[in-house]
């Protein structure tokens, strides 16, 4: 992403920027920029009704600088576009005020944000997209039984480069249609792989496969890549690494980055160290729970508390439409972080983030056991009841301060009694 144009007041964080994005990753992180009530600016095409002096009535397609408020926005992975939709607001030629338009964005189209406040995490986001010397971590290649993905695999997005997909033949005495189909497979990934991988930004190339696939087609890539005098192959050969998928589909990339061999080549990728530290929190979660909570109740207690060591939240969270739930969870990032805890911002666009997601979201690892926060639970129920009378015999089970609601609880209740309000 390129940064043109930055105009942010210091005093109460309003203005706009002007930004370029140039990979599928940029795209993403414009859609995490992009809220409800923000307003941008870029070029588009759009339909005018112009009528002549005999009254026909012609349409054309005038290209145009519209500037929009946000209503909705969508991120569309396979065509690599942002479409943002709302009423125009401000004043143009062609186009009334308070009219609905599409604004669709894409890589090398410019564009201007404008909001109310950039928060920290906003300028996060800008920060990690216009990072010079972030670029694609990973290749990987998943193959199996004549299907196969070339991807490239960043910090926040698996952009499928490349599918194959190829009937191979079984194989049968006398008969070589299946060792044809096989090459003629490698070759389809071979050539695959020279086309979409830069080779001089990836830090390595998985290769993973079920069974022995992956190292017949090493074979054949570096028997080929001799023959053929490539010298990328040549050149870039020990950045291959093999290793075990369940499956040729995209999902199976994800399985890579849970073999702890795989782990420690990769250890410097944004990916691996979000897999890692969430394998850690479901291994607590099952051996120490008093060092693992979920769920933003226990967190942001254990957070008043100094204990949090390392905070997992998915960037799903700052996309909520609702501003205050937004506000809640940007202040306790900035809260870990101010109080030395570390923060990991997971991608949904990611299996590890949607896993995340589905255990609320937010999730923390604490420095030391808070037997405690499981009290909480209780209090949130008190809570959500209206403070509802307990039953006497749940009562050994209810703790200080759950009691103390139902005392409260009661004591209103025979107040009402009397005519007090």
């Amino acid at each position: 992403m390129k940064l043109l144009k930055r105009d942010i007041s210091a005093k109460d964080g309003s203005g706009y920027v002007s930004l370029l994005p140039t990979t599928p990753e940029d795209l993403w992180h414009t859609y995490n920029l992009l809220q409800t009530g923000d307003r941008i600016r870029c070029t588009t095409l759009r339909k005018v009704n112009k009528e002549s002096s005999t009254g026909s009535v012609t349409s054309t397609k005038v290209r145009m600088n519209l500037t929009i408020e946000v209503t909705k926005v969508e991120f569309f992975k396979d065509s690599l576009e942002v479409r943002i939709s709302g009423p125009n607001s401000a004043e143009s030629a062609h186009v009334r005020m308070g009219a609905f338009h599409t604004l669709t964005l894409e890589i090398d189209k410019q564009f201007s944000i404008e909001k109310q406040c950039w928060d920290q995490i906003y300028l996060d986001r800008i920060d990690e997209a216009c990072n010079p010397d972030r670029g694609a971590d990973i290749a990987a290649v998943v193959m199996s039984g004549g299907l196969a993905h070339v991807c490239l695999v960043t910090g926040s997005v698996t952009v499928t480069k490349a599918r194959i997909d190829m009937n191979i033949p079984k194989k049968r005495t006398g008969s070589s249609a299946h060792s044809k189909a096989i090459t003629k497979f490698h070759d389809a990934i071979y050539r695959a792989i020279l086309t979409h991988v830069p080779f001089d930004k990836v830090k390595c190339i998985l290769l993973g496969s079920p069974g022995f696939q992956k190292d017949d087609f090493y074979k054949y890539l570096l028997t080929e890549s001799v023959r053929r005098d490539d010298r990328q192959y040549i050149e870039n050969k020990a950045k291959f690494v093999l290793c075990h998928s369940s499956s040729g589909h995209k999902c199976a990339i994800e399985e890579l980055f849970s073999d702890p061999s795989i782990l420690s080549k990769v250890t410097e990728t944004k990916l691996s160290k979000e897999i890692e530290i969430l394998n850690k929190f479901m291994r607590l979660l099952d051996t120490h729970p008093d060092k693992a909570y979920y769920g933003y109740l226990h967190v942001q207690k254990a957070n008043e508390e100094l204990a949090i060591d390392s905070l997992l939240i998915s960037d799903e969270l700052f996309r909520s439409s609702d501003v205050v739930t937004r506000k809640k969870y940007v202040a306790l990032v900035e809260s870990v972080r101010e109080r030395g805890g570390t923060v990991y911002v997971f991608s949904t666009m990611h299996v590890s983030g949607q896993q995340l997601q589905q255990v609320s979201g937010v999730a923390a690892i604490l420095r030391y056991p808070m037997p405690d926060l499981d009290e909480l639970e209780e209090i949130a129920a008190a809570h959500e009841a209206g403070f509802a009378e307990f039953n006497d015999e749940d009562d050994e089970e209810i703790s200080e301060e759950a009691t103390k609601l139902k005392e409260e609880a009661r004591m209103r209740e025979d107040m009402a009694d009397m005519g007090f309000d």
